[in-house]
């Protein structure tokens, strides 16, 4: 009861084959995109950089968004990875300075928050786009639309070509895409949504008709 009450007020319709489906019907594509140490590059490269990325954004004729999701760094399992190669190291002298490296990496931990960052470029899709608008604004009542599968996958595909454009853009300025899968998505957004759990490395078990 509780969990149909939550899912009321979330603007997520399903999940299906990479792309997002909100409740109107307009969909979503995820693409992780890889970091870029600004600051190091030279003046010139920074100048470069800067050109590329204004190009991208002019050339874009349509609706996208720049997410940064900032989390608390999880290293309980490499901790315990080090604890458990502490306990099988043979050589006294490899032992402690396996035991001493993990109590420094602790130490580093306890003085004070890692947080580490994941960029994400939401790129958007809306089935009126593919619908004849002057019907619509005739409309005494607002249209709910529909999305059959033909139309599905045809918004799919035009969304996927806007995902390649983006890609291809930020591939100039020395950035790196890739899409997210089902699983990822799922992951993505529950992580949002229970952002302690996340923190601590746990996930819920995917139903296998979600993947």
């Amino acid at each position: 009861m509780a969990q149909a009450i939550i899912q009321q007020f979330l603007e997520i319709d399903q999940i299906r084959e990479g792309v997002v489906i909100l409740k109107d019907k307009s969909l979503r594509g995820v693409m992780m995109v890889s970091s870029l140490n600004f600051a190091l590059k030279s003046e010139e490269e920074q100048n470069a950089i800067i050109f590329q990325f204004q190009n991208f954004l002019n050339s874009l004729d349509f609706s996208c968004q720049v997410v940064v999701q900032s989390r608390k760094l999880n290293i309980t399992g490499y901790l315990e990875k080090l604890k458990e190669l502490e306990k099988k190291q043979e050589n006294e002298l490899l032992k402690l300075q396996t035991a001493s490296y993990r109590e420094f990496i602790e130490s580093l931990v306890k003085t004070g928050q890692i947080m580490t960052k994941t960029f994400f470029v939401v790129v958007s899709f809306f089935i009126l786009e593919t619908k004849d608008i002057s019907k619509i604004k005739l409309a005494k009542k607002p249209i709910i639309p529909t999305l059959t599968e033909e139309e599905f996958q045809r918004c799919r595909s035009q969304l996927w070509q806007r995902m390649e454009f983006v890609a291809l853009g930020l591939k100039r300025c020395g950035l790196q895409c890739l899409p997210l899968s089902n699983p990822e998505l799922i992951e993505l957004f529950w992580s949002l949504y229970h952002p302690d759990e996340a923190e601590t490395g746990y996930f819920p078990e995917i139903p296998s008709e979600l993947l």
